[in-house]
C-alpha cells in the first residue's frame, strides 16, 4: 500500500484546534450557515474518500458523506474543541458508515461492487495513479469486515482498541481481520499481475 496519507485521526487528536477551524466552528455553532459551508468545503473530499474506502461503492459513499455532514450539523453543539474538528468529524463519518453496514446487514443487502474506484480521489495527488487505482480496486474487493478493519487501522490510523470500541468486536478479532485483509490485498496486488508491478 502507498505510504502517503493524511494525518490520522489518532494523531490529530493530539493537536489543538486550529484558529481557522475554531473560528468557523464557533460561528457555525451559532447558526452561521456560511461558516458551516466553509467547513464542508474544507473536509468533504477527505470524508468522501473515507466513506468510499469503507463502503467500496461510489453512490453509497456520496450518500454517506451527505449523512455525515447532516449529522455533523445536528451534533455541532456537542463539539467542545478538545481535539481537532477534523478528528471529531472523521470519527463521526466512521460511525455513520458502520451504522449503515449494520443496517444493511439486518436488511440482508449485499455489498455492491465497483469497477471504477480509481476516480475516488477527487483531490488525489498527481503521480502514482496506476498504483493508487490498483490498491483501491484490491481494497474494494476485500470482504467487508476485513476491509473496514484495514481501512480504520492502516489508513485512518486508529488503534486496535479504538476500532474494537467502534465496531463492537474483540481486539483479537480486529487483529485477525487486519491480518486476513493484508494477506488478501497482497494476493490481489501481486498474484494476478506479477509482471506489471515494476515501479
Amino acid at each position: 500500500m502507498p505510504e502517503e496519507r493524511d494525518i490520522s485521526p489518532a494523531e490529530q487528536a493530539q493537536a489543538p484546534l486550529s484558529e481557522e477551524d475554531e473560528s468557523l466552528v464557533h460561528r457555525a455553532q451559532g447558526g452561521d450557515a456560511r461558516a458551516f459551508e466553509e467547513l464542508y468545503r474544507t473536509h468533504v473530499d477527505r470524508v468522501y474518500a473515507l466513506c468510499l474506502r469503507m463502503s467500496a461503492d461510489r453512490d453509497r459513499a456520496e450518500q454517506l458523506t451527505q449523512d455525515t455532514f447532516v449529522r455533523c450539523w445536528e451534533k455541532l453543539g456537542t463539539f467542545r474543541g478538545e481535539s481537532l474538528f477534523s478528528s471529531w468529524l472523521y470519527r463521526m463519518a466512521v460511525n455513520v458508515v458502520l451504522n449503515d453496514q449494520r443496517s444493511r446487514k439486518r436488511r440482508h443487502l449485499r455489498l455492491e461492487s465497483t469497477g471504477d474506484l480509481g476516480r475516488y480521489g477527487r483531490a488525489a495527488p498527481e503521480g502514482r495513479t496506476e498504483e493508487r487505482i490498483d490498491v483501491e480496486r484490491a481494497l474494494a474487493g476485500l470482504p467487508e469486515a476485513a476491509r473496514t478493519a484495514l481501512v480504520l487501522y492502516g489508513i485512518e490510523g486508529y488503534k486496535y482498541r479504538e476500532i474494537a470500541e467502534m465496531t463492537g468486536l474483540a481486539e483479537g478479532t480486529i487483529k485477525a481481520q487486519i491480518h486476513r485483509a493484508r494477506k488478501l490485498l497482497q494476493e490481489a496486488l501481486h498474484g494476478d499481475d506479477e509482471g506489471t508491478s515494476e515501479s
